[in-house]
């Protein structure tokens, strides 16, 4: 053979970001959201869509390599339940050709924003309620856009040669909702908004305080970060003006100074977790939070540490927890609420709701709990409103190999809190929480399994 053929041949062997970028390959994709006017907020908790402040996005990527494809995806809205969150996993698998279960999707929990429970809807429909969860043509609407981006996202991958995995401590944006007064007892009640000047005076409590970044890259261009941080995303809320809030600012800002890269945001396990020491509600506040987000994603991507794409892991453990059985939250309770035309209409919402949890708990449906590992970082997805203990956890369990757990996926129990809360009689325990206490067992042993080396 010629010299001249020889050399290139010999320079694709002996160049290991190229052979490796011929194995590994990266799909991203973005798709508008954002829900019309008059849909529920909250799922229906809050003043429903009056205008769009900003419009809310599904981001995320396809990781495609020697097994099947891994699909990792933010979706600003509240939360994702039950039948309508095994509905996104198995469009976006179908459409990635891999498996339901190697779909990792998160909800950021934007408040201002849908919860999506087509089944809690069909409950209250059945009930002739006022009450509105969602609308689930929109939701239909909202997964096959999401599934379109994606496909034609796939007719182009770009060759990927490292990760990167980065940190940066963020500043006065997380407190633990706990607090511990000056006369020794436990209170809970550090919300998102906060002007109490004892709660704003103790100390952040339990919270992670690190960001954390996971990139993915093709030689010096960075394709997709993937920014985690366990802090509840609201400032203010409630007005019907549709907003990822602080975290979509911040992105935002991240966006406008690389827009070669797709950054995605998701919120960690912060159940327990608000702004409410560091935000008065205002709107100043909000532009504040974004600030002090943007400058630890910004750090974060900065001191990252890449690491050349050789292998990955992709491990799942089952949880199963126990549906609510005190007053209110039994299955003739639930019924009752749902049935009792003096209630509120918000009150028939969570009762829908729960009655959807209750519905595939009977079915026998497990959660996933699922992580992507490589190499010298992890994704953790973790469902619902999970208490930050659980993250925390799982970085315990990991060591000195960094963690960006996502919380958030699937949402249908509510708060998933640790045994600690119950027994202090957590305040926020009252609703949105559709599990039986015991669970922190099951969420333990879910996680080790998962995070196993």
């Amino acid at each position: 053979m010629h010299l001249r053929l020889i050399l290139p041949a010999l320079a694709l062997l002996m160049n290991p970001l190229l052979v490796r970028g011929a194995e590994w390959r990266l799909a991203v994709f973005e798709a508008d959201v954002t829900p019309p006017v008059g849909h529920a907020c909250m799922g229906g908790g809050i003043s429903p869509v009056k205008s769009v402040a900003d419009p809310l996005h599904a981001r995320g990527c396809v990781l495609l390599g020697p097994e099947k494809p891994v699909v990792i995806v933010s979706i600003e809205w509240c939360e994702i339940r039950n039948g309508s969150y095994d509905q996104w996993r198995s469009a976006l698998a179908t459409a990635a050709g891999t498996e339901p279960a190697r779909v990792m999707v998160s909800a950021t929990h934007a408040h201002n924003a849908p919860v999506m429970d087509a089944e809690a809807e069909a409950f209250l429909k059945k009930a002739g309620s006022a009450g509105s969860v969602c609308d689930p043509a929109f939701g239909d609407q909202a997964v096959q856009k999401t599934v379109q981006a994606l496909t034609t996202a796939l007719a182009s991958p770009r060759p990927v040669s490292h990760y990167g995995i980065g940190q940066a401590r963020v500043r006065e944006v997380a407190s633990n909702r706990r607090v511990i007064l000056p006369d020794g007892r436990v209170s809970y009640s550090r919300m998102s908004r906060c002007t109490d000047p004892v709660l704003c005076a103790a100390d952040d409590g339990d919270i992670d305080p690190w960001l954390k970044t996971l990139s993915f890259w093709s030689g010096e261009t960075c394709l997709f970060a993937l920014h985690g941080y366990a802090v509840h995303p609201m400032s203010y809320y409630g007005q019907g003006d549709v907003t990822p809030d602080f975290p979509g600012l911040a992105l935002k800002s991240m966006r406008e100074s690389s827009p070669g890269t797709l950054h995605v945001y998701a919120s960690g396990c912060s159940g327990n977790v608000t702004a409410g020491k560091y935000n008065d509600g205002s709107h100043e506040a909000r532009l504040r939070l974004a600030r002090r987000l943007h400058e630890a994603m910004q750090e974060s991507l900065k001191t990252t540490r890449r690491h050349s794409l050789e292998t990955s892991r992709f491990s799942r453990a089952e949880l199963h927890l126990e549906p609510r059985n005190t007053p209110g939250f039994t299955q003739k309770g639930l019924e009752q609420i749902l049935s009792n035309a003096s209630e509120r209409p918000f009150s028939h919402c969570l009762a829908a709701m729960g009655l959807s949890w209750r519905a595939r708990v009977a079915r026998g449906t497990p959660i996933d709990v699922v992580a992507l590992h490589l190499g010298s970082a992890s994704v953790l997805l973790l469902p619902a409103e999970s208490y930050v203990e659980y993250q925390l956890l799982a970085q315990k369990l990991a060591g000195e190999t960094p963690v960006l757990v996502m919380g958030y996926g699937e949402s249908a129990p509510g708060y998933i809190p640790v045994e600690r809360a119950w027994k202090e009689r957590d305040s926020n325990l009252h609703d949105w929480c559709w599990v039986a206490p015991g669970g922190e067992g099951r969420m333990k042993a879910a996680i080790e399994a998962v995070m196993a080396r």
